[in-house]
């Protein structure tokens, strides 16, 4: 049985809930020992705290891996594998750490097996007040297609990085590679990249 905290203070889950709608939680990293702990016990309740609090992320890291149609299928799948392995993390290595690695595995596999399909750019993004909304959209949309043109590795190397945020160790960690590799593909998937835009017409 959970223990009920002081009615002056608010639950445990409640306070969670809040700090989270708050925009405390600002990585997966602030995810509570107690929920990782709870969901390698099998806690449904748990299991789907942690679902509410990562999905997001690993939604729109789907979305730029394997397209918005297989994004659903493949985050959902991404969490089907946490469930199945939490009881093998442990907390030598930081959980954001495996998290991301999990999912990136996942988006690697399912487009290895998968058969190509067109790919659907993002449809919302974060406005851009320094150009028109005909040239954020044209912007977006051969960022999305240049992107897709990247190998999927130096593509999830990219999005880890100018997405999430992940810093040059935790990109090693992820990937496990070396820091000086992390760089160097780094270094070829901008230079990939902006080639990409170049070839689809983007006139920086």
């Amino acid at each position: 049985m959970i223990a009920t905290a002081p009615r002056r203070k608010p639950s445990s889950a409640a306070s969670n809930r809040a700090e989270r709608e708050s925009g405390k939680w600002r990585s997966t990293n602030d995810i509570p020992a107690r929920i990782v702990a709870a969901c390698q016990r099998g806690d449904r309740a748990a299991q789907r705290e942690l679902y509410e609090l990562c999905s997001p992320k690993m939604f729109r890291l789907a979305v730029r891996m394997v397209g918005i149609q297989e994004a659903t299928d493949v985050t959902q799948q991404v969490f089907l594998q946490v469930y199945r392995s939490i009881g093998q993390f442990s907390d030598r290595s930081r959980f954001e750490t495996w998290l991301y690695r999990l999912a990136i595995n996942e988006c690697l596999q399912f487009r290895r097996r998968a058969m190509r399909r067109p790919f659907e750019p993002v449809e919302v993004e974060p406005a851009d007040h320094r150009a028109g909304p005909t040239a954020r959209v044209q912007d977006r949309e051969l960022l999305e297609l240049a992107l897709q043109r990247l190998d999927a590795e130096l593509r999830s190397l990219f999005l880890l990085r100018e997405l999430e945020g992940l810093a040059y160790r935790e990109l090693a960690e992820v990937l496990e590679i070396s820091e000086g590799t992390v760089a160097s593909r780094l270094n070829r998937a901008r230079s990939q990249l902006k080639e990409n835009l170049l070839e689809l017409g983007w006139q920086p």
